[in-house]
């Protein structure tokens, strides 16, 4: 709520921000500002060359890709979950892409709007392997550690007061910081969403001793947020990823994306530029998607290379699935 009732003070100037169109801006300096994360792994983290891995980081190539034709050319701001909303709303970043849960407050309240959900999740609970805990209520009267300014702080305490049993927060105002308390014992538990504490856990000094428990206890679906009052802006970054979705639908994959824009598929032609006007309704060229998945693959290649089977974090498609193979991942078509 904190984070909500600073965000809000900055409306006014987030809507001044928006004056200016962000298409505009990010072509004339030849260069998109992401807001990421600080570090979490399998969605916004620098690797050993402190360049930015993960789902998130590769969104925001993929935008820089739609936009400038050149992946490469992002600028990551890595944000802390106090300070994301209102670099947003002051014009410090572009986009965030910072694997923020989509709220009504949060789409209300703030200035702000929210993009497609590019990532399905829950808020879980990772504890100690050797405390014998299989379930969120046998953690009665524990300890846990939360980020302070989430969506994970309220709801642990509606959780908590809807069944009837007790947890002791420990508030950190950084994530990093709550990790480190946590793996050095500070707490008997630590909530977050339930890919990032998988991703905790991947990188922990000891990550077999730790477990992430199966169940969950809200629904986080996690996408970009933009500045309201600039639509064109919107819509580029939430047909990204809608087209980051089709080419997964479609087959087009990083490979194979040149052949299928020469192909047969009137439905890949539209994708990738070679038949109608897609891109130019956007203000880009017609090969702006046919440049995103070249970068960084289709939807199911980004998941997999960061988050799942290619990944130290092996998560499961689950809901991040297709909706073909019973997951929620939806393309509003491209037609």
């Amino acid at each position: 709520m904190k984070t909500l009732l600073l965000a809000a003070g900055l409306m006014l100037a987030g809507a001044t921000a928006a004056g200016a169109a962000t298409l505009d801006t990010v072509k004339g300096r030849g260069q998109l500002v992401c807001g990421v994360s600080t570090g979490f792994a399998g969605f916004s983290t620098p690797d050993s060359q402190g360049q930015y891995r993960g789902i998130d980081a590769d969104y925001c190539r993929a935008i820089a890709a739609a936009v400038l034709g050149d992946a490469s050319k992002v600028r990551f701001v890595g944000l802390t979950a106090q300070n994301r909303f209102t670099a947003l709303q002051s014009g410090e970043v572009d986009v965030l892409m910072r694997n923020s849960t989509q709220t009504f407050l949060r789409a209300n309240s703030i200035g702000l709007s929210i993009g497609p959900v590019n990532f399905y999740d829950g808020q879980g609970f990772a504890v100690k392997r050797d405390a014998g805990v299989t379930k969120v209520s046998e953690l009665n009267g524990a300890s846990v550690c939360v980020a302070q300014g989430t969506t994970h702080e309220v709801t642990l305490g509606d959780y908590a007061r809807a069944h009837n049993i007790t947890f002791q927060p420990v508030v950190f105002e950084r994530v990093d910081t709550m990790y480190q308390a946590f793996f050095s014992g500070r707490c008997d538990a630590m909530t977050q969403d339930a890919s990032a504490l998988a991703g905790a856990v991947s990188v922990a000094p000891n990550p077999g001793d730790y477990v992430v428990l199966a169940e969950t206890i809200s629904k986080e679906p996690l996408g970009p947020f933009t500045r309201n009052g600039d639509d064109q802006w919107s819509n580029i970054v939430a047909w990204v990823h809608y087209g980051l979705v089709e080419a997964e639908e479609l087959g087009v994959t990083q490979a194979n994306a040149d052949a299928e824009a020469k192909g047969a598929n009137p439905a890949a032609q539209r994708l990738l530029g070679t038949a109608g006007e897609f891109g130019s309704r956007l203000g880009l060229n017609n090969d702006w998607m046919l440049r995103a998945i070249k970068a960084v693959g289709n939807y199911g290649e980004v998941f997999e290379r960061n988050v799942g089977s290619g990944s130290t974090l092996k998560l499961s498609r689950g809901q991040n699935g297709l909706w073909s193979s019973g997951g929620l991942m939806y393309a509003i078509p491209f037609r």
